[in-house]
């Protein structure tokens, strides 16, 4: 058994890296990058915003959390729910905002560098 590996293209891989290269310094990428950051950024700042308030609450308005809503059930407990429910929300806005705005910007370089390389292979052969 042989463990020669055989190239059919040994510049293949340089190749590939200059064209994600050229691709990460094209006008589509960076605006892919923008998109991106459009959502992340004011939503992770919301939510850590809304986490600090409920850990801020619960060390110094002890008074507050511990106000009985229903029955045994307090503030702190809905608060604590809540973070809960505000994840599951997020993740779901992100997942719209991915399918709407990401994905085709994605889909658009994606296609770009597949019909790049689809070019290269054939000019080489």
């Amino acid at each position: 058994m042989s463990t020669d590996v055989h190239s059919t293209d040994a510049d293949a891989p340089d190749e590939r890296a200059a064209r994600a290269l050229a691709m990460q310094a094209s006008p589509e990428f960076a605006e892919l990058r923008r998109t991106i950051r459009r959502f992340i950024f004011p939503m992770t700042a919301a939510f850590l915003t809304w986490y600090l308030l409920y850990v801020v609450l619960s060390a110094y308005a002890r008074g507050f959390m511990d106000a009985k809503v229903v029955g045994n059930l307090n503030v702190a407990f809905f608060f604590g729910v809540l973070q809960f429910v505000s994840t599951f929300l997020i993740a779901w806005l992100y997942s719209r905002y991915a399918a709407k705005r990401f994905d085709p910007l994605a889909e658009k370089i994606k296609a770009e560098l597949d019909a790049a390389a689809a070019g290269d292979a054939g000019a080489a052969k």
